[in-house]
């Protein structure tokens, strides 16, 4: 990944000469001095962006509009996952490589007190909730995403509809979610099933013990540090514990049909803010703020929504395939901050390490 990452940074900065010379004009701006931002951000011709996978929440859609509407402004990605962008931007601190940081809300808190983000505040950023996002947004909420089992119905004979069901010896060596010591993801759905065992998040342990009882049955394949989108679609993982969204593209964008089955389960689920950040003193800080008011208009919060995630502004027309689940339940994402390194030390001493 990380030579991936370093073949698109030269490839993209290969082509700055070009782009630096180029004087693209907006036919009609989307908000006041879009044009002006987007002249800055030509003549550094580039946005490094943390942890927007392409296969994830639809960022690859957003590229891609992105760079139609601003000719001359490159964009390189990584896929690092949560807490891993984090640790990547604290350890190149003193010369920082990203201008923009997604990353499950918890881990922009973890940023934010670091001191890894500079403040801004993007278009529409009066339509976040109070409690998604910090006063002078080092970090914003732009959609919220749901824990569910995504299941290869040509794998598996009975699809599971329960944390419960999962246990059963039918699902053996069958199951894969990814890693709460380094993923966002993996912090929530460890909380559903920490919810569905009955905790909450003053008592870990219920979730814990059931996780560990999980993989003691043998119904554990592995546990990955990155989504693994491809891995599904190819037909090479059973049961994925991951987001709705994702079950839902491999179902309906990706070919798979009815082989892909979404289950929002029975005992409890958990809907989960994203968030993305400015990077304090990161390179092409222009570029940066132009990536982040995109993502925040009406254009990209409903490219979100195409690609099955809950956009943030509620004012967006929802599509048919996100249906609502009263065991869905909203996240605390400060408490979870607060929890957060306890709860990666408990999984790692009782679920990895038993």
């Amino acid at each position: 990944m990380q030579r991936a990452f370093a073949y698109c940074l030269l490839s993209a900065l290969s082509l700055l000469p070009l782009s630096a010379y180029a004087a693209n004009t907006l036919d009609a701006e989307l908000y006041d001095g879009e044009q002006e931002l987007y002249e800055a951000a030509q003549e550094e011709g580039l946005i490094v962006s943390f942890d927007t996978g392409p296969t994830w929440a639809n960022w690859q859609s957003q590229f891609n509009r992105f760079t139609e509407r601003y000719p001359g402004v490159q964009i390189v990605f990584n896929d690092l996952g949560s807490g891993a962008t984090v640790v990547a931007l604290e350890q190149a601190r003193n010369r920082p490589q990203a201008d923009t940081a997604y990353y499950y809300a918890s881990s922009a808190i973890n940023a934010h007190e670091k001191e890894l983000l500079s403040p801004f505040t993007p278009i529409n950023f009066d339509s976040i909730p109070d409690v998604f996002k910090a006063d002078a947004g080092e970090w914003f909420t732009i959609h919220s995403l749901n824990v569910a089992f995504i299941v290869n119905t040509q794998l598996v004979d009975e699809v599971p509809q329960s944390w419960e069901d999962l246990l059963d010896e039918q699902y053996r060596n069958s199951i894969v979610y990814l890693d709460p010591r380094s993923t966002g993801q993996g912090q929530v759905l460890t909380l559903a099933a920490n919810y569905a065992m009955g905790g909450d998040l003053d008592n870990l342990t219920p979730g814990i013990d059931y996780l560990a009882e999980l993989s003691r049955n043998g119904n554990v394949a592995r546990v990955v540090g990155t989504t693994p989108y491809a891995q599904f679609v190819r037909g090479e993982i059973p049961i994925w514990i991951g987001y709705e969204n994702d079950g839902l593209k491999a179902s309906i964008t990706d070919g798979m049909g009815d082989n892909a089955a979404v289950v929002i389960p029975e005992e409890a689920s958990v809907a989960a803010p994203y968030a993305i950040s400015l990077v304090k003193n990161g390179p092409n800080p222009n570029a940066g703020r132009l990536w982040l008011n995109y993502v925040m208009s009406d254009e990209g919060q409903r490219t979100f929504a195409e690609g099955f995630v809950r956009p943030v502004n509620g004012d967006i027309e929802l599509p048919d395939t996100l249906v609502d689940a009263p065991q869905i339940r909203p996240l605390d994402v400060q408490k979870a901050s607060s929890i957060s390194a306890d709860l990666s030390h408990q999984w790692t001493q009782h679920v990895l390490n038993q």
